[in-house]
């Protein structure tokens, strides 16, 4: 039998960071979740339109799910905001910023936007 050879497997390193970089990072996450569940209480109570947000994304939902933001939509369960998103041939885990012009322009005229 021939002997395989080992070359070791080059793991790309991320930055070291320093404490104070990771505390700055740490608080502008807290400060997104915040901000994106006052938006999703704020949709609750139909204070702000499902449509506006999907239209004119603020920065705090750009990396939220769709489907996260539609449950938080009164009369919207996982059932319904599932079957529009695969009308839409969204995919369950896409994020906000990630839609296409087609997949954001097909969620909202189903929307009625």
């Amino acid at each position: 039998m021939a002997a395989v050879s080992q070359s070791p497997s080059i793991v790309p390193q991320t930055p070291e960071r320093s404490q104070q970089q990771r505390m700055d990072a740490l608080r502008r996450a807290n400060d997104i979740r915040s901000e994106r569940a006052r938006l999703k209480e704020s949709l609750r109570r139909g204070e702000v339109g499902i449509v506006e947000v999907l239209s004119d994304p603020p920065a705090c939902v750009y990396t939220a799910k769709v489907l996260d933001l539609l449950l938080a939509v009164p009369k919207f369960g996982r059932v319904k905001a599932n079957k529009l998103l695969e009308r839409c041939r969204v995919s369950p885990a896409k994020t906000v910023n990630g839609l296409t012009p087609r997949q954001r322009k097909e969620l909202l005229d189903m929307l009625g936007g």
